[in-house]
């Protein structure tokens, strides 16, 4: 019997797994300004590579749906190929063999229904439709398009004021970003194609930490003076919700000249950022720093006062020229299951909301249950820990890598000693003389997609309880829209309808926004809806004001393009942190910011960012 050789990785398979890196990088990184028709062609070219020419359905639709969009970026094509290319691709994902063939249909199937105004763009004039992507990938990825190359550059010239000033032009909240936003902009970032994406929110933190004189209004040195202040125009507008959204319309109207007034019913300013984001992650004290500046440049506000509650919308209607609602989404959502009334049942909004009022509940000694899978979960279960809880356990229905959290969220809540107990579904509150015993509930199996992610179901195994003293309940917030509804607001699924614009159908003057308009969302989200609030508000008053960076942006200094580690903020270590509400995480040195910005590839200045135009020093 002859020998069997021990197979050892060839220079050629390490060569292929070097490029299926690259592939997968480039995936990831830098899909901003591309065009969508040669993505879908590259696609279908990739999964052409990989069949192996069994099934028709693959072996020709892939070869015909690669010559139709060949045809249809040569400018050669009309709609029947479009038609065709439809028609082709549907065949490939009702008939082929395997997943490369059917999965590649699917693509441009998809590619087709979400980006038709590119596709007959291409047919009709030869190019992709005009002006619907920014040329640069962190800008696009930014729902608010803040200059992130600009203030980027700032930082590395050690100009920090400046790139305060810079990020104020389209987002009036730096601090409260540079310590909590989820950073949807790294995600695109281009750098992630030659190692790791920029870490840009830490730029952001160091660049605040640099320049504490950008939130005193009264430093005479100060340059956190608005970038420009239009003349007054004797507009009044009223803003209701003291959040994000509604403070960035505020910001934004008085640098138009308008005179915004916040109507908050609560007794301190914030929102979420006050009332649903614990203080490890963000210090009281640096929001009423941020909000004190915000407040000196220009906006009245009026707290403890409720809409409709204290005052009707109606009244404001005939007091202000218009009116931004933005009142967020502040009310609890329950299990629905039975027991949830026990006593130590408690929402994951009241826990917070009185953890923002200074009133932190002791937990000393509780075996703690907490019941979600979001940023919000992991926020009480890492505040539970900190509240003096003997254990935390926090029970998810789908796997944890289901989890909507934050990957970072969830790792710094195991590191802090909390359990995940994923594919477990409560189905009751245990209680006994009326107190909360244990969490009943069902085991799970994963199952076929819904809505992009594998939906669970009942296991063929019996219930479980979990033993606990405590149960918080983190399944997230709804909008109480029961007032809106009574002064004539329409109200859709617990939200308000608004137009594409953000008006409101049948109030004239009326505009809504942010979370009450699209359901919880992040910081960044909201306050990209107050800022084009402000602008379509200004519009309706009759005028066309611009916002603007009165500065210089520092040209590329070249190199910095060879592959280099990605600097991380440090964080405080797990068994010291756990214990108190100080800051988790620190901020980049000297050193650490300098070659972290110089590893920014200046987007704004090279590709398409040179082609279309990378910035604007106003919007």
């Amino acid at each position: 019997m002859p020998l069997m050789e021990i197979e050892r990785p060839t220079a050629a398979q390490a060569a292929m797994a070097d490029v299926r890196e690259e592939l997968a990088r480039r995936a990831r990184s830098g899909s901003a300004g591309a065009c969508p028709v040669e993505l879908a062609g590259a696609l279908v070219g990739l999964c052409a590579a990989q069949s192996c020419g069994k099934c028709v359905p693959c072996r020709v639709g892939l070869a015909q749906m690669a010559a139709l969009i060949g045809r249809i970026l040569d400018g050669g094509a009309d709609a029947a190929d479009l038609r065709t290319l439809e028609r082709t691709a549907r065949a490939a994902y009702e008939s082929a063999d395997c997943a490369i063939g059917y999965e590649a249909g699917a693509a441009v199937l998809r590619a087709l229904d979400g980006h038709a105004a590119d596709f007959a763009s291409h047919v009709e004039r030869g190019r992709c439709a005009a002006g619907s992507r920014e040329a640069v990938p962190c800008r696009s990825g930014c729902p608010a398009h803040v200059d992130i190359p600009g203030y980027v550059a700032l930082v590395h010239a050690d100009r920090p004021a400046d790139a305060v000033r810079l990020i104020r032009k389209d987002n009036p909240f730096p601090l409260a970003c540079a310590l909590i936003c989820e950073h949807p902009c790294e995600v695109p970032c281009r750098r992630g194609v030659v190692d790791a994406p920029v870490g840009i929110r830490g730029l952001k933190r160091y660049a605040v930490e640099r320049a504490p004189e950008a939130f005193d209004p009264a430093s005479p040195a100060s340059p956190a003076a608005a970038p420009f202040r239009h003349p007054a125009t004797g507009r009044r507008v009223a803003v209701v919700g003291g959040g994000p959204a509604g403070l960035t319309a505020a910001y934004y109207l008085a640098l138009m000249g308008h005179a915004p007034v916040v109507f908050e019913q609560r007794d301190r300013l914030g929102g979420m950022m006050r009332y649903g984001i614990p203080a490890y992650r963000f210090p009281r004290e640096e929001l009423d720093r941020e909000l004190g500046w915000l407040l000196a440049q220009g906006i009245e506000a009026r707290t403890g006062v409720s809409v409709p509650g204290d005052v009707t919308l109606t009244a404001l209607r005939e007091e202000f020229d218009a009116v931004y609602l933005a009142v967020g989404a502040h009310a609890e959502k329950r299990l629905g299951v039975p027991g949830e009334d026990a006593e130590g049942v408690l929402s994951a909004v009241q826990m917070l909301r009185a953890i923002g009022d200074g009133l932190q509940p002791d937990f000393s000694g509780e075996r703690v249950a907490v019941v979600g899978g979001g940023n919000v979960a992991m926020d009480v279960a890492r505040s539970a820990v900190r509240l003096g809880a003997a254990s935390v356990t926090v029970v998810y229905r789908r796997r944890a890598e289901d989890m909507t959290a934050q990957r970072e969220e969830v790792e710094g809540a195991i590191a802090e000693g909390c359990d995940i107990l994923a594919l477990h579904a409560p189905l009751r509150v245990v209680a006994e003389g009326g107190r909360v015993t244990g969490l009943e509930v069902q085991p799970q199996v994963i199952g076929a997609y819904d809505r992009g992610r594998p939906k669970p179901r009942a296991a063929d195994a019996p219930p479980v309880t979990l033993p606990c003293d405590r149960v918080l309940v983190a399944i997230g917030q709804g909008v109480d829209s029961d007032g809106l509804i009574d002064d004539g607001v329409p109200v859709e699924w617990g939200r308000v309808v608004a137009g594409l614009f953000g008006q409101v159908e049948g109030l004239p003057g009326v505009f809504a926004g942010g979370d009450c308009e699209t359901g919880p969302a992040t910081v960044i989200r909201a306050i990209a809806a107050g800022k084009a609030a402000a602008r379509n508000i200004d519009a309706h008053l009759g005028f066309s004001h611009d916002i603007r960076f009165d500065g210089d942006i520092p040209a590329p200094a070249g190199g910095g393009c060879g592959p280099c580690g990605r600097a991380d903020a440090p964080e405080r270590p797990a068994a010291e942190r756990r214990g108190d509400f100080a800051p988790v995480e620190g901020c980049l040195t000297d050193e650490e910011a300098a070659q972290e910005s110089g590893r920014c590839l200046r987007c704004d200045r090279f590709g398409l960012g040179a082609l279309r135009g990378g910035r604007s020093l106003s919007w």
